[in-house]
């Protein structure tokens, strides 16, 4: 059954060896024990992997649900130290929330669980829910919405904004207006493309329309922007106060009422009586809290 599961949701046999540390032929010879016992092809060969049949679609969600308990069941029996564990736990968070968060969760992970590997993943609203419904991530944290009934989703952090310019910039003096940041180009940050911010709306409604001067995929890129150009960006304080300080920028406060947003963390109540994931998600509550308010700016 594990063998089969893990077939329907990679439609690749030897994707679905690697995910198991199985052989191929043994994967292979796992199918076809399985494909006479039920009498069906189950999954048939086509360019870049496999297709299930109607009888291997109809038993996909029953066989993953049922593995599903079991391991459930398990974990709540099964002993989970982090001092001594080597399990890969698989977070999918956005760029941001990784920004924030990852740092401080490593170096508390080489104290409490040097073995233990975490392996993040991109995440965004696009693709969050799809990734934890396949099985390619346990947990996920970013700016999400609500998510099915059979997940849980905690908050984390409270947001505030700020935004953030180069040295000598016509805006790092005098007052900060909606009127003078409407006159300058404005950077955003989207990793799925998107060119809606949360300054647009804001900004149309009070008669003064935001003027994007770029959009990029990768916060990586956005310091070295903002030095070269009169390009102006406002994100979260954290991350802005963090790259202000690492590369001589300069921070001034949004003149805009941005919607108050927070961080959630979503997970799929199988895992809540996991030992180890529950460990987990009590490390990255901690390390939000450690995060905290951005000092002087308020939460």
């Amino acid at each position: 059954m594990r063998v089969f599961d893990a077939v329907a949701r990679e439609r690749h046999v030897t994707r679905a060896a690697e995910k198991l540390h199985l052989s191929q032929p043994a994967v292979s010879n796992a199918l076809s024990r399985l494909r006479q016992a039920l009498g069906d092809e189950l999954f048939l060969r086509r360019p870049g992997g496999v297709e299930p049949t109607t009888l291997a679609l109809s038993l996909a969600g029953p066989v993953a649900e049922v593995l599903d308990r079991l391991r459930q069941t398990l974990a709540v029996n099964a002993p989970f130290d982090p001092a001594t564990t080597d399990r890969v736990f698989t977070c999918a968070m956005s760029e941001y929330s990784e920004s924030v968060l990852a740092p401080p969760l490593f170096e508390l992970l080489a104290k409490e669980a040097p073995n233990a590997l975490i392996a993040i993943r991109h995440a965004d609203r696009t693709n969050a829910m799809e990734l934890l419904e396949g099985g390619s991530a346990e947990l996920a944290v970013g700016v999400l919405a609500e998510p099915p009934a059979l997940y849980t989703r905690v908050r984390l952090l409270p947001e505030v904004f700020l935004t953030l310019m180069r040295q000598g910039h016509p805006l790092a003096e005098g007052p900060m207006t909606i009127e003078r940041l409407a006159q300058y180009p404005h950077l955003l940050h989207s990793a799925n493309g998107s060119r809606d911010g949360a300054l647009d709306g804001p900004m149309a409604e009070a008669g003064f329309p935001r003027r994007l001067g770029g959009v990029v995929a990768h916060l990586g890129a956005v310091p070295e922007i903002l030095v070269r150009t009169d390009m102006v960006m406002t994100l979260s304080a954290r991350l802005a106060t963090r790259l202000a300080e690492t590369y001589g920028l300069v921070l001034r406060p949004s003149p805009v009422p941005i919607r108050h947003t927070r961080l959630s963390l979503i997970f799929h109540r199988r895992f809540e009586a996991d030992a180890g994931h529950a460990w987990l998600r009590r490390t990255l509550l901690a390390v939000a809290r450690e995060v905290g308010p951005v000092p002087g700016v308020g939460a």
